[in-house]
């Protein structure tokens, strides 16, 4: 049997509940425009900029990767839509960023971080935009890795690769950790790693994998004592 020599784990509804830091953000970025574009904030809530959001995303499906850039787009192309001055979506965007990273952790995140870090190599990975350096977390992971700045995500198996190597770990040897049955499991599984399978039972069922993870769990701490760490 291979030892267990390193973990990677995915963030958003893993570590933190995703959709209240987004709202939070959203909410920010509102109150950015209003007092600094007025006009596109007054024309705009969360509902329309998501919605803009997902045009420029059905338009560009090469950033699919790139949620920032998506994100970016849309805010400036609001800003175009109202004679305002488009060059406003960086600092308009980096506000709503700064709120992105403002995250309320499961209660056994930080209790099973200290155990599972002082056994194994733990790697971010992650389709998403967050970062574990601003979040507060830098400190349990070797390294992160994201979507955007790997330029393919989750379920490829070369974002998986590239984290054990950051890992320096052999594929089958490190366990991956995630709440997204098809990009978190399967995509593991399909690279060659072991997987965990987190069902979080305070949010909505994820999408279920097709593959068998080897563990299941509704928490962090569960799979810590599983592993023996």
């Amino acid at each position: 049997m291979i030892t267990l020599a390193a973990l990677t784990l995915d963030l958003d509804d893993t570590l933190w509940p995703v959709w209240p830091a987004i709202e939070r953000a959203e909410a920010r970025l509102i109150a950015w425009l209003a007092e600094h574009a007025p006009a596109t904030a007054a024309a705009h809530d969360r509902k329309t900029l998501r919605l803009l959001r997902d045009a420029v995303a059905a338009e560009q499906p090469g950033w699919a990767h790139d949620l920032s850039r998506i994100r970016l787009e849309s805010i400036r192309r609001a800003l175009q839509q109202h004679d305002e001055d488009p060059a406003l979506a960086e600092a308009a965007f980096e506000a709503f960023f700064e709120e992105r990273q403002r995250v309320d952790l499961f209660a056994d995140v930080l209790p099973a971080l200290d155990r599972l870090a002082a056994r194994w190599p733990i790697v971010a990975v992650s389709n998403g935009n967050a970062d574990v350096g601003r979040v507060g977390l830098g400190r349990y992971f070797r390294a992160s890795v994201s979507a955007r700045e790997f330029g393919r995500g989750k379920p490829e198996a070369a974002i998986f690769h590239h984290a054990c190597s950051l890992a320096g770990a052999a594929h089958g040897a490190v366990l991956h950790i995630g709440d997204d049955g098809v990009l978190d499991v399967d995509g593991a599984l399909g690279a060659g790693l072991r997987a965990a399978w987190i069902e979080r039972p305070d949010l909505p069922p994820p999408a279920a994998p097709r593959g068998t993870p080897h563990h299941r769990i509704a928490d962090l701490l569960t799979l810590a004592d599983q592993l023996g760490a």
